[in-house]
């Protein structure tokens, strides 16, 4: 395929591709642990970087290139590396560019694992951390002032759909001296791509929404092609976070159909949105472009869409919580997200049952929250499983 700029739906089915000798159409998925070399040689000036050369697939495959090509071309970022889980990418995204002695300011909502490396991994090494409001621009102000070496926060975050003004972040953490890193999970590249709000890198877990079929792991870590040549790549050759050549080649083809799916699924969840807005057992729904969101409006400058996550809270906490989800026959109850099949999972006991429950209480986090992943089912057929689950409730 000839280089141009396609858009997005196109860029998912061809960016990236690599034809072998034999001309194959889908992606050859190549299972190979190592590769030989023509002569002693060629593979000193492998080694010395004189020439390029597949060596290890611990530092690079094909398979595993034409994903790392294909997820740049949809970013629009510069370079990418490919992870085995979207945990393995946010690690690798901030241990390869911090030391003892640095400062991370992070939004205070986020995923249970990335809170839990921030909070308790890195003051490990001697790297301060610190938390603030992701909404509270004085907050970031004040937290940046003494200066940063990065800023990690996710928009909109894990469960309660908060929304960080990526622009305005961007410019403080510059300021500031720090890297910004973006966990960009539930908008997904085609619904927003931080790169264009100021954002330097760009993590994801590709085991959501990219596969989106349940059926691998994986991860993927997007900036510019100096950051990821010259920070991330040395840490990641050597401590060996590296995706298997069948993963990538699953997620490949998972991209094939991801803005179908992810279109649909988001489309779905406006609607199921507002009806659960409407139920007299839903405390409140939050989905960032329902009116009622508090960030609509700087949700709908990010944004193209609103996503595929509902996040809601029942009245009678827990108990009820349960109830409902114990009596949903189509909609499965679990902690994963971004699946052709909807899910429900509750936060407070398991994605972050870890956090303390006082700052589980400050971000919002209660007994009767619930997220909800939409999948690709009829809507009707959502809706009318949610129904039943509430008449459980009755």
């Amino acid at each position: 395929m000839k280089e141009r700029k396609y858009r997005p739906a196109t860029t998912l089915v061809h960016a990236g591709q690599i034809r072998s000798n034999f001309a194959e159409n889908a992606e050859a998925l190549y299972l190979t642990s190592g590769f030989v070399y023509d002569s002693a040689e060629q593979a000193e000036a492998t080694f010395k970087g004189e020439i390029a050369h597949y060596q290890y697939s611990r530092f690079g495959n094909p398979t595993v290139s034409m994903l790392e090509a294909r997820l740049a071309a949809l970013e629009g970022a510069e370079a990418c590396r490919a992870t085995a889980t979207g945990m393995a990418a946010v690690n690798a995204a901030l241990l390869s560019h911090l030391k003892a002695g640095d400062r991370v300011v992070a939004s205070r909502a986020l995923f249970g694992s990335c809170s839990w490396i921030v909070s308790t991994l890195l003051p490990r090494y001697g790297i301060e951390s610190v938390f603030v409001d992701g909404s509270d621009l004085a907050a970031w102000e004040a937290a940046l002032a003494p200066g940063a070496a990065l800023v990690l926060l996710e928009t909109p975050s894990n469960p309660m759909l908060e929304i960080i003004d990526l622009r305005a972040v961007a410019d403080l953490a510059h300021k500031a001296g720090a890297v910004v890193v973006v966990d960009n999970v539930f908008a997904t590249p085609l619904l927003q791509r931080p790169i264009e709000f100021g954002a330097d890198v760009v993590v994801y877990s590709a085991t959501k929404h990219m596969d989106g079929q349940g059926r691998v792991l994986g991860g993927a870590v997007l900036g510019s092609k100096a950051w990821i040549e010259t920070t991330l790549q040395p840490f990641t050759r050597n401590t060996g976070p590296a995706i298997s050549p069948f993963n990538a080649w699953v997620i490949l083809k998972g991209l094939e159909t991801m803005a179908l799916r992810v279109g649909q699924a988001s489309r779905s969840a406006a609607t199921i949105a507002d009806h659960l807005a409407s139920h007299r057992h839903v405390r409140r729904a939050l989905y960032p472009f329902r009116a009622d969101h508090p960030q609509v409006d700087l949700a709908k400058r990010q944004m193209s869409a609103g996503g595929t996550l509902v996040t809601f809270e029942l009245e009678g906490g827990k108990d009820a919580a349960f109830r409902f989800m114990n009596a949903l026959d189509l909609i499965a109850i679990s902690n994963n997200l971004g699946d052709s099949k909807s899910m429900v999972t509750h936060p407070e006991t398991t994605t972050h049952s870890r956090i303390p429950a006082q700052e589980r209480a400050r971000l919002g986090i209660g007994g009767g929250t619930i997220r909800f992943s939409v999948g690709l089912e009829d809507v009707a057929d959502l809706i009318d499983d949610l129904d039943r689950a509430f008449d459980a409730l009755a």
